[in-house]
Order: structure tokens, then sequence, then C-alpha cells
């Protein structure tokens, strides 16, 4: 029987690895943190009781029902129990004391009892249990792929201001033949993180079946031995290729010791080289790196006299599984509120939802080329991403019908409306659409003139217009104002209304400067 009863997503991914991942129960209790005879144990009884992968909904307790059917018990029979192994230690250290003679002393004691082989077993069992075995660890081509930053970065100067950013190297180790991989990136956030996996694996030409990284937030939450947790991005990712994510233990370097020196050979021969020259770019960076990895992985190891290159295309390359169909995407996901304009802010550009969502909470979810918004689980925009800070994404199917009516309108259409009331109307809004630099500025004056003809008679409008148009006031408010006086007073005029004062000028003014 298993030494301990797993949590419901701990035999979950027993059953994954094995049936999905097709890793071995060795493999699959290095992943999982449990003993071999744990793994074993689980998959027997899964097999008895018919669980198969996928398990479905089903919920914890029928499951460990299923794993584990109670059993009656023969209350005639008797318990017989184990030697305390710490005691026969201690016995066995005295002179003259063998393991024969305490078995004898302990069947006198428990005739029914183990046998000699099965207490000389148990006993070598528990004696290798207090130890910490130290081996070298012989690694399989194509099983695993060891990932981590290098200690050294890269500057990269910004060619406007000067400044001098350092950006970061992503490295990636098949340890059974030491062939490296390494990318630059400008931040070690969880897109880079996982799309740097992504870009190794085609780098590789498949994918290994156990990736080891060092214990990052960016891949582990929780650094522990027993269970590390890893986080959602980074386990989506490993469902995806289908590989195992066995995390190195904290302090325990012989864990990742081809990784560490991976890292340490793309410190000394590809980044250490580039120190004197100056990047301007991420790209520069890049592919100056790319020149200088193709020459590491080139290079003659002296231990065992072939290249790196060599040892990947014998030892790991045949071994790897083949890429899946569909490349993995990188998807982040936030919740944002939608503000009073119908937009969404997201990585300092917005984007337009329907604007039934104002003051809503939607969850945005974004890909290196797409942006896509849900409202209560259900899709209601989509966005092709954009890197523009500042800047709007608005579809026309999102605004309300005012803003729809605003979209369409031009300086042609407003000219044609006021051309349907008379001349002075027109030359009016001809007029407002010059003065300003933006012909935009002035849509909601020409609109706001040509709307006072539904509630003033259009002759009186036309009047109102000629007043502005020869006293030079191209504004809404002045044309209002007119029409105000003519009603009340017949033949005045808007210069008649005005203050006398010196810096008034008449239309006169005006009309000399244009013969002029």
């Amino acid at each position: 029987m298993a030494q301990e009863r797993l949590t419901m997503r701990k035999i979950r991914e027993i059953l994954r690895l094995k049936y999905e991942a097709k890793l071995s129960n060795r493999a699959i209790a290095g992943a999982c943190k449990v003993s071999n005879s744990t793994v074993g144990e689980y998959l027997k009884r899964a097999k008895a009781a018919g669980v198969n992968w996928p398990i479905g909904d089903i919920e914890e307790d029928e499951l460990y029902k299923q794993l584990f059917p109670e059993k009656e018990r023969d209350p005639t029979q008797r318990v017989i129990p184990l030697p305390d192994w710490e005691e026969i230690r201690k016995e066995k250290l005295r002179k003259g004391v063998t393991l024969q003679l305490l078995w004898q002393e302990y069947k006198e004691k428990y005739p029914e009892g183990l046998q000699y082989s099965q207490f000389c077993h148990h006993y070598q069992q528990w004696r290798q249990a207090q130890k910490v075995p130290v081996r070298r660890i012989e690694h399989v081509g194509g099983e695993q792929m060891q990932v981590d930053y290098a200690g050294l970065k890269i500057p990269i100067t910004d060619p406007q201001t000067g400044r001098i950013k350092e950006a970061f190297v992503f490295v990636a180790v098949l340890p059974a033949s030491n062939y490296s991989y390494a990318e630059v990136q400008p931040k070690a956030n969880q897109c880079n993180w996982n799309n740097a996996h992504v870009r190794a694996f085609e780098f590789f030409g498949g994918v290994v079946r156990i990736v080891v990284p060092d214990n990052l937030t960016t891949g582990i939450t929780k650094p522990n031995y027993f269970e590390p947790g890893v986080n959602n991005a980074y386990q989506e990712l490993a469902e995806h290729y289908k590989f195992a994510v066995l995390p190195a233990r904290v302090r325990k370097p012989r864990d990742k010791g081809k990784v560490e020196n991976g890292v340490l050979n793309v410190e000394r021969w590809v980044i250490a080289p580039l120190r004197h020259r100056t990047f301007f770019s991420i790209y520069e960076a890049e592919k100056a790196v790319k020149e200088q990895l193709e020459k590491l992985n080139n290079r003659i190891m002296k231990a065992v006299g072939r290249s790196r290159r060599q040892e990947f295309e014998e030892l790991d390359l045949p071994q790897l599984q083949p890429l899946p169909e569909h490349k993995y995407e990188y998807i982040e996901t936030k919740t944002a509120k939608v503000n009073i304009d119908y937009h969404i802010e997201f990585d300092k550009h917005f984007y337009s939802v329907p604007y039934r969502l104002i003051h809503q909470r939607v969850e945005v979810r974004a890909s290196e080329r797409m942006l896509e918004i849900y409202y209560k689980g259900k899709p209601v925009a989509s966005h092709p991403r954009s890197f523009r800070m500042g800047r709007f994404s608005t579809l026309r199917e999102h605004m309300p019908d005012n803003h729809k009516f605003m979209e369409d309108l031009s300086a042609e259409r407003l000219i044609q409306w006021a051309e349907a009331i008379g001349p002075h109307t027109t030359s009016m809004v001809q007029a407002a659409l010059q003065a300003k630099d933006i012909p935009q500025q002035a849509y909601r004056t020409c609109l706001g003139v040509i709307r006072l003809g539904k509630k003033y008679p259009l002759h009186l409008l036309e009047q109102a217009c000629l007043a502005a148009f020869e006293a030079r006031v191209f504004s809404y408010s002045a044309v209002k104002q007119e029409l105000d006086l003519l009603q009340e007073h017949p033949g005045s005029t808007i210069t008649d209304s005005l203050p006398p004062h010196e810096n008034i000028r008449g239309a006169e003014y005006y009309q000399e400067r244009t013969k002029s």
C-alpha cells in the first residue's frame, strides 16, 4: 500500500504524466516528489478501479473510495508488528550480534512474523532510507531540458537618449549533450519566460519529457521539495507540450549542475566576448548572441573530443518528442473596468467594447497578436494587439448612435446641408470650417448652426448668418444671438447690439482687407 495519502491534484498529475506524457514511473516519481513505489501503487489501484485519464469531474472523496475500497477485516486475525528497526540497528552495533541472531529473537516473540529474507530486505530498505545517496547523474538523451537566466546581462543603449538598460539572457541546456540555446530578453517576465521555452523547443527541433527550472517566480510559485507549486501559466505550457516540470531543489546545485555549467559557458563564450560592443536594440544583441552561440555549440569539448552539436545529433535529437501541431501562444489575462468612453486600458493602450458595458468589469485575454475581451465568460470584443501607448483602437459597432453620427460627419456633408438652407448659411459654414486649423474642430459649430433651421424660420437664419459672417464672428452663439435679436427687433443686426469701442471693427474693415 502507498506510504501516504496523496492529494487530488497529485493523483491527477501522476495519471497525466503516465498516460499523456508517457513517462516512466521513476520519472513521474521525480516530477511529483513521491516515491517510486507510491507511483506504482497508485497506478495499480487506478487500473484495478477502472480510473482512466482524463478522470473527468469526479469528486475527491469518490476517487479515494474507488482507489482505496474498504476491506472487511477478520477480527480473529492477529496483527504482526514490524520490528523496531532503530533498535535493531543499535543492537547490531554490539560485538557478536548479527541480523540472523536478531531475527531469531524476533521469531521467538512473533512466530508468524517475517521470514529471514524478508527481515533482511526490510532492514536494508530502512537503512537506505536513512542515508542521502550522492551519485553521478547519468542523463538520458532527449529526456531533460534545464533552464535558467544567466547572471551576466547585456547593456542596451537607447540611440536617442543614450540611456542604458540591461537585457536578460535566457539559457536552455540539454544535459545529455550539453547542447545549448540562448536568447536576449528585455524583461524577465512570465510572457518572455514561456515564449523562450517555445523558441528553445523549435531550436532543438523537438520536445523533452522533463524540464528542470530553477525556482524562479516565473515558473515556480512555491519552492517546496515535497510539492512544488507550478504557476498556472507555466502549467498550461507544460500541458500543451506534454512535459513534466521538475524544479531544482532549493540550495541543491547538484540538481541543476548542467544548466549552471551551461549558463557559465554562455557567460564565458557568448556574453563576455561581446563586452566591448555597443548595442542599440534587442535585435542587434540577439543577432550577436546567435553568432556566438553557434561557435559554442560547434566547439570541440575536451572531455569527449566531440562538439555539442555532434553529441546532440547522436544522443538527443533522435529521442525528442515531435513538436505539437499547433504552436503554443502565451495568453496574458487581466480584469479591467470599462471607462465612460466605453474603452478599457491594457498595457497603456485603449480598446473599445460595446458602450452598453460602461462601468462594468470585463476579463481581458491578450496574446502577442490579438486581444480579446470577455464579459461574464462571453466574448464581446476582439482587437489586433497594439503597443502604441496612449492611442485608441475603436470599432464602429461599439459606439452609441450619436457617436456614430458624429463619426460620419464630414465638411462636404455639412456644406451640402447648409446649401439646402441658403447661400449665407453656406458661407457661414464654410468660413467656420476654414477658421480652424483642423476642420473637425468646427463640426459641432456648423452642426449647431444648421440645426437652428429647425427652430427658426429659414429666412431669419439666412439673415443671421449674413450678419455674423459680415462681422467675422464664426460661432454658433453669434448666429443664435442674431436670431433672437431679429425675432425681437426685426431689421437689427449683431453689430448694432455691440457697445461702441475703438477695438471693435465693422464689416467695412474686413471688406477693405479683402479687396487689398
